[in-house]
């Protein structure tokens, strides 16, 4: 593969050319003398793939796999605990840690993921995220011991946290600007799709071939990558001009007019760093760098910090202590209203725009939670069987629901959106790695402290996570910008 800059780009490009796949990576070839019998096979699948939304949704579909792959990881220990336990001999403690773990590799995966996607490829970094994701699951399926345990949940949690900024950073690269929000949504909602699948799996199966399942995901990723193109944004930034125009050829369907749009990315490519001068730390402080990431991390964090996965790890103790039973089913209606809550955000995402679901998701998470934590303080207080303590536990499930629904829809998708939105193309990987590196080292502090809290007090646990889901709507209104309609480079000129 060659690498040319702007000027040899511009050769031969009167020449009427169609993309090729070869060896995952997608090329040139002009019509005439240089047409290849290859070039006839690909004719009958090009239909498939004319328009713009087919072919990009298609590419999202597939990349979609890794972030499901990052919901059946951070759901596995749930209804996996019991069996876990008594098989392998745990402590509570030890399978605390098991769960724990998971985060802990996805900090180190977070530091990893950008430099990984700059120097390989979004696609090769998902590749070689898929390889410890498949290790880690054999690992656990067959554990004799603790070992064995741990080091699986190290695997998994490096791979999600490679992924967890990748697959993001692909889909808004790829995305035509009227679809980013909500193809952007996709990756929220794939988690969310894989919560519940391991969610509802094990209730039937046990948990050695459940994570012999979790398997599959990444299984089907790594050869469907072969068959989709590299961003186009990271081609040009690599001066693989040829390739890149090619590429987005491809995304934007064979017989569409890409040249504006090549000519802003090339713009933008243009007064970027090349590819051979290191982004330093001190760079950012630069308030075309320093601001973006400071919304990129506020936002990852606020994200975590209201307390989300020590809610939903730990639903079933909640819904226990509220009084009520079925925790296991119960448990499974939560994932199902993350499911139909974010596919409802992904839907209208890029009708609405961001910044009204942020609004309304975190003004919703924080009535939601004063609603939770009074219910609790007055529950302390109400005689065990009375009806008052009936409705206040019915008013407890009411406000968990209410409160994943209203995080769904707004404040766990849309972080990772427009982190992918604005930060400038020169410094996604180093700033994208320490933003997400922020998001999973909150979301592992949540995870660890929630128990501790909730036998504090429960009422007291969601007073403080209301606080942050305060915080999170003030935040937004003031620092969060508008996106919508706005190309990428258009985004990111804006804060210069």
């Amino acid at each position: 593969m060659s690498f040319r800059d702007d000027s040899s780009g511009e050769e031969g490009r009167s020449e009427l050319r169609k993309p090729l796949l070869h060896t995952g990576s997608w090329y040139r070839m002009g019509m005439g003398s240089r047409q290849s019998s290859l070039m006839e096979k690909l004719s009958s699948s090009a239909s498939v793939i004319r328009d713009s939304s087919i072919s990009v949704v298609l590419c999202t579909v597939i990349v979609a796999l890794g972030p499901i792959q990052l919901g059946f990881t951070s759901g596995y220990s749930s209804p996996t605990q019991d069996d876990v336990i008594r098989d392998l001999s745990l402590s509570l403690s030890e399978f605390s840690i098991f769960g724990s773990l998971s985060n802990v590799g996805a900090m180190v995966g977070a530091i990893a993921s950008g430099q990984i996607a700059e120097y390989i490829g979004r696609k090769g970094s998902l590749m070689i995220a898929s390889i410890p994701n498949i290790l880690g699951w054999l690992s656990i399926s067959f554990a004799k011991d603790s070992s064995f345990l741990f080091m699986g949940r190290l695997l998994e949690g490096f791979g999600v946290g490679v992924m967890s900024y990748t697959v993001p950073v692909y889909i808004a690269e790829i995305a035509p600007q009227n679809m980013r929000g909500g193809l952007g949504a996709v990756n929220q909602l794939s988690v969310t799709i894989g919560i519940m699948l391991v969610y509802i799996l094990g209730m039937f199966v046990k948990w050695r071939m459940l994570a012999v399942i979790g398997i599959l995901p990444c299984a089907v990723l790594i050869p469907a990558l072969f068959f989709i193109p590299e961003s186009p944004r990271w081609l040009a930034k690599m001066g693989m001009m040829d390739d890149f125009e090619a590429s987005l050829q491809v995304l934007r369907g064979f017989d569409a007019d890409i040249t504006v749009e090549v000519n802003e990315i090339k713009r933008s490519v243009a007064t970027a760093t090349s590819r051979r001068t290191a982004i330093r730390f001190q760079d950012l402080r630069q308030r075309k760098y320093k601001v973006p990431l400071m919304i990129s991390i506020g936002l990852l964090v606020l994200q975590q910090a209201s307390g989300i996965n020590g809610i939903l790890f730990y639903a079933a103790s909640i819904f226990k202590a509220a009084g009520l039973s079925s925790s296991n089913i119960v448990t499974c209606g939560l994932g199902a209203v993350q499911v139909v809550s974010t596919g409802t955000n992904a839907w209208l995402l890029d009708k609405a725009g961001r910044r009204i679901f942020l609004i309304i998701s975190t003004s919703g998470m924080s009535a939601s939670l004063i609603l939770v934590s009074v219910t609790f303080f007055l529950k302390d207080s109400a005689p065990e069987g009375s009806h008052l303590h009936s409705v206040l536990s019915v008013l407890a499930l009411i406000g968990v629901v209410a409160f994943v629904s209203s995080f769904s829809i707004g404040l766990g998708a849309i972080p990772w959106v427009i982190m992918s939105e604005i930060l400038p193309v020169n410094i996604k990987g180093l700033a994208g790695s320490v933003a997400t590196l922020a998001n999973w080292l909150t979301a592992w502090i949540v995870t660890m402290t929630a128990t501790l809290l909730l036998n504090w007090s429960t009422g007291g646990t969601f007073a403080i996570y209301a606080l942050v889901a305060i915080f999170a709507l003030v935040f937004v209104i003031i620092w969060v910008p508008e996106t919508k309609g706005r190309t990428l480079e258009e985004i990111q000129w804006s804060f210069r």
